[in-house]
């Protein structure tokens, strides 16, 4: 695939988001060095190979919304588990859980 060398740096940065914090696509893809990389990082996650077992669900869109279902029924269940709060409507409360550690 052309871009497992990035697909892998997205990897490096989701495995260090810690339990009770969540990432945007945007943010991670600001990690990178490009910022309009989003959806690249979006691409990046829905292509994770489970073997990693990363903390895929720790990644949210910028707003705090979850992805589409199937998985995001299970996305919420597991941040839920983790303590994380939601704010009316169904969004992560951003700017209580947002992480804004460094990667490695």
């Amino acid at each position: 695939m052309a871009h497992t060398g990035l697909f892998q740096e997205v990897y490096a940065i989701v495995r260090t988001i810690p339990r009770g914090k969540v990432l945007s696509y945007g943010q991670i893809a600001t990690m990178l060095g490009n910022p309009r990389w989003a959806r690249r990082v979006g691409q990046a996650m829905y292509g994770a190979p489970a073997a990693l077992h990363l903390p895929c669900h720790r990644v949210v869109m910028k707003d705090g919304s979850l992805c589409h279902e199937p998985f995001g029924s299970e996305q919420r269940a597991r941040l839920l588990a983790e303590g994380i709060t939601f704010l009316p409507g169904g969004r992560v409360d951003m700017p209580k859980h947002r992480w804004h550690g460094e990667c490695g």
